[in-house]
Formats: C-alpha cells, structure tokens, sequence
C-alpha cells in the first residue's frame, strides 16, 4: 500500500527544508567570517623606542583610515610627533606606511622608529636624555585605526598612550579628512 502525503504535510516538509538551508547558509556565513577575522593591536616599545602594528588575527585587515594624536591633538606624520614630544629639529627615523595598507594574518611592522643623530635607532637607556623624553613621551601618543575584512566588516581600534587598545564594530570607516595620518 502506498500512502502520499497531504498538501498540508507536503507544505509543511518544504517549509521545513527553506528553514533547514537557511540555517545551514547562516552557518557556513559565521564560519566563513571567523576565518577572515582580522584583529589589530597598536604598541610601542621602549629598548630601543619603536611603535608596532600587528595583525593577529586569522585575515587580512584592509586598513581605511589612520588617526595618530599627541596629547589628544591629531598629527599628520612622525615628524609633527617628534616636534612636540621633543620640540623642533629631530629627523624623524625609520618609518613605514599604515595607511592603505593590507596587514596579513600574522604579519607585524614597525611603523615608526626614531633615531639618534648618527642615524642609530635609540637604545635602552635611562641616563640618556633623549630616550628618557621619547620614553615619556609615548606614553602620550594614541591611535584610532579603522579596519575592514575581505567580507567589509570593519572595526576601530583605539589604543596607544597609557590604554590597552580596545576595538569596537563600525558599519563603515571615515573619509580622509584635516586630522587623517599620512603615513
């Protein structure tokens, strides 16, 4: 004997299977974003003096836009951060760009690092003038980072200074404007 479902049963079945697929295509989205996560961390170091980006994430961070403040006064560039941590004429050092830049899982950089006058990157040490007021004078540079991943997510990473960076979800990154970082 064969029995045949009624159309109720029938309609409930297909219900039943959309639900399931839409479950299933929710499922595959989470895992597909937690593979392409991307997770920023700003720090500074002090022997020698250094300011490092590094990704460690498990994606790429796609970065939009870059705000970098001295005393909570935005600056355009490292030049502008040494002339008023240490006041003018210091040549900036060693420096690379965080701006437009795509960071890889994993991947770590020093974007800045100041030298001395014989162009030496500024070692560890406290009877040094010069290191003591740049050591201090991290602890007064913060940066606000925002972010995307491949699929267009994008955070803001706020850290730096005396903060432990924090990140928080954005629907979207700002337009370069007057207080975007050039570099």
């Amino acid at each position: 004997m064969v029995a045949f479902a009624s159309d109720g049963e029938v309609r409930f079945i297909a219900l039943l299977a959309v639900c399931v697929a839409g479950y299933t295509a929710f499922m595959q989205r989470q895992q597909v974003r937690a593979a392409v996560w991307p997770i920023l961390e700003f720090d500074s170091s002090n022997g020698p003096i250094r300011f490092t980006l590094t990704n460690k994430g498990v994606g790429p961070a796609i970065i939009k836009h870059v705000i970098l403040k001295v005393n909570d006064r935005s600056v355009k560039n490292w030049a502008e951060v040494l002339e008023k941590i240490l006041g003018p004429g210091y040549d900036p050092g060693e420096e690379s760009d965080m701006s437009g830049r795509v960071f890889a899982a994993g991947e770590s950089m020093n974007v800045f690092t100041p030298h001395d006058a014989a162009q030496n990157p500024i070692a560890f040490d406290k009877s040094n003038p010069l290191w003591a007021k740049l050591d201090a004078g991290r602890g007064h540079i913060t940066v606000e980072i925002c972010y995307c991943s491949t699929l267009g997510e994008c955070w803001t990473l706020r850290g730096g200074g005396m903060l432990h960076g924090k990140t928080t979800r954005t629907r979207h990154c700002p337009n370069r404007s007057d207080i975007t970082f050039q570099q």
